[in-house]
């Protein structure tokens, strides 16, 4: 029988079982305890996601992944559950295909995990094998994060063995992973340059701008040559004969003047070239799951003229390289200093002068606060240059100088002319003379290019009125140059850059006074018609 009971204002319902031997409640057998069996692959992976929620994430998961405080968001989360997982490893039997557009540890089940880091293991103890493209995407992903290498370079050569054996399997990881890698070197600073690697690795065909472009100036000479304000290539001194002799200096100079401004603090880059006032934020690894963990220093990483990436205070920046106006005057000096020290040396028959007033006064400045003269290190360099180049070595061989002596002696006997052999000089009578020399101004005549009408064009008043100067009387020039109101120096400079620019050479020579060199004195009469 039962009945209701009230206790403390509480309803409750007592059973009374009456013993007899109809009785059918049998009482139910207490269970022994069992060990419990423990998944702890599972624990790692229920641990591992608890990483997510205990980072309070409100974008993971989130669909909007193309939002970048959601990628950053994400990107974050992922690289903390890959340092979680780096050292993990499985032995899972099954293979579970795994599909997402934009993969991550979160969006997979326990099946796929296990699927995954069985992969995973297989790949890092020496064997790559196919598998679903999104898990190949999360093993790059971890490999651009730095997970599980040793460090930036290790990491660089696992990268590059995946692309080379996957790509065989799936092409579609190729396109990524070309420009990602571009980034890595960016982002990490590896020992060596980009263009090193993509030689070493035979990649040139996928980064041709990068692949032509020399960052580190071993071809100086005809990167610069183009931007000088002053062509040497245009130069009558520049010829097939001295172009190698030109540029072999050229770049010797320049390492030169590197050497020296790194010294005394100053960057010859800079001197010459600026980046771009437009500027265009930049993040390594557009499209991958990368959180930018690493504090990086404040640099400039140049790979061309169109490409230059600089980080200043922890934020990257994408611009162009532009030559400023300075720089090109800057070139044009060093330039034109140099050929005129080798023109001295190679006892040329015309010499020029550099002017040292077209640099611009604030690289004169810069140059004057740490005492470095420009004339004297190009000088001093291009004569370095000339003897080490033309260094010849003697050794003396008595069996050859016996040899040497004998030719001579049979060589001076068989140039000796007897007396009877010698032949009359025949003589020209004054009107054959007056016949040659008026032939001789009609081809002179009829030889005058368009380049010397040009030059003549070209030339003001007052410079054409200091050329028939010097070719008509012996007035002192510089006399002249002060009644017109100019420096004798900036006539003779203005008169040689419009012969420079139109017949390829200087026409002046000017030392103590200024003189018409004897090879233009014809032309320069032609043209002023005197």
């Amino acid at each position: 029988m039962s009945e209701i009971k009230n206790c403390n204002d509480h309803l409750f319902a007592e059973i009374e079982i009456e013993s007899g031997n109809n009785t059918s409640y049998e009482p139910t057998p207490i269970p022994q305890s069992e060990e419990l069996v423990v998944d702890k692959k599972r624990e790692i992976f229920i641990a591992m996601r608890d990483i997510s929620r205990s980072n309070h994430s409100s974008y993971f998961l989130n669909t909007k992944f193309y939002n970048k405080q959601i990628q950053y968001e994400n990107s974050k989360i992922f690289y903390k559950q890959a340092e979680f997982m780096k050292d993990f490893e499985d032995d899972y039997t099954n293979i579970v295909p795994f599909s997402s557009y934009f993969p991550y540890y979160q969006l997979m089940s326990y099946e796929q995990l296990r699927t995954y880091f069985t992969w995973r293991t297989k790949i890092r103890r020496g064997s790559i094998e196919n598998t679903s493209l999104s898990y190949a995407f999360i093993y790059i992903y971890e490999l651009l994060n730095n997970i599980g290498v040793n460090d930036p370079i290790d990491g660089l050569n696992k990268l590059l063995t995946f692309w080379k054996t996957f790509k065989g399997f799936d092409k579609t990881i190729e396109k990524y992973i070309i420009k990602w890698i571009k980034d890595y070197h960016i982002y990490y600073e590896l020992p060596k340059s980009f263009k090193e690697f993509l030689c070493e690795n035979e990649l040139q065909r996928h980064y041709p701008d990068i692949a032509s472009y020399d960052p580190e100036m071993s071809c100086i000479f005809e990167q610069l040559c183009s931007i000088s304000r002053y062509n040497i290539k245009q130069s009558i001194f520049y010829s097939d004969e001295t172009k190698h002799l030109i540029s072999d200096c050229f770049d010797f100079v320049i390492c030169k003047l590197e050497s020296i401004f790194v010294k005394s603090g100053l960057e010859f880059n800079n001197l010459i070239f600026q980046s771009s006032k437009k500027k265009i934020d930049w993040m390594p690894f557009e499209g991958a799951l990368f959180y930018p963990c690493l504090k990086q220093r404040n640099r400039q990483v140049m790979l061309s003229e169109d490409e230059i990436y600089t980080c200043s205070q922890n934020k990257w920046s994408r611009s162009m390289l532009i030559t400023k106006n300075s720089g090109g005057q800057l070139l044009a000096y060093i330039f034109k200093q140099m050929e005129a020290v080798l023109r001295k040396l190679t006892n040329y028959k015309h010499k020029i002068l550099a002017n040292s007033n077209t640099i611009s006064n604030d690289i004169l400045l810069k140059l004057g606060a740490v005492g470095i003269s420009l004339e004297k290190i190009i000088t001093d360099a291009v004569l370095e240059f000339y003897k080490e180049k033309n260094k010849t070595i003697v050794s003396v061989n008595e069996l050859a100088l016996n040899k040497i002596r004998l030719e001579a002696i049979d060589t001076q006997e068989k140039l000796s002319i007897p007396e009877n052999n010698i032949q009359m000089i025949p003589i020209f009578s004054n009107e054959d003379k007056a016949l040659s020399v008026e032939d001789s101004c009609a081809a002179n005549k009829s030889s005058l290019s368009d380049t010397w009408i040009s030059f003549k064009n070209a030339l003001n008043e007052i410079e054409i009125r200091a050329l028939s100067a010097l070719l008509q009387s012996n007035r002192d020039i510089k006399q002249f140059a002060d009644e017109n109101g100019i420096m004798l120096e900036v006539l003779a400079d203005s008169i040689n850059e419009k012969a420079f620019d139109h017949i390829g050479d200087n026409i002046l020579e000017l030392d103590e006074s200024m003189v018409i060199y004897d090879e233009y004195r014809e032309k320069t009469i032609m043209i002023l018609g005197l």
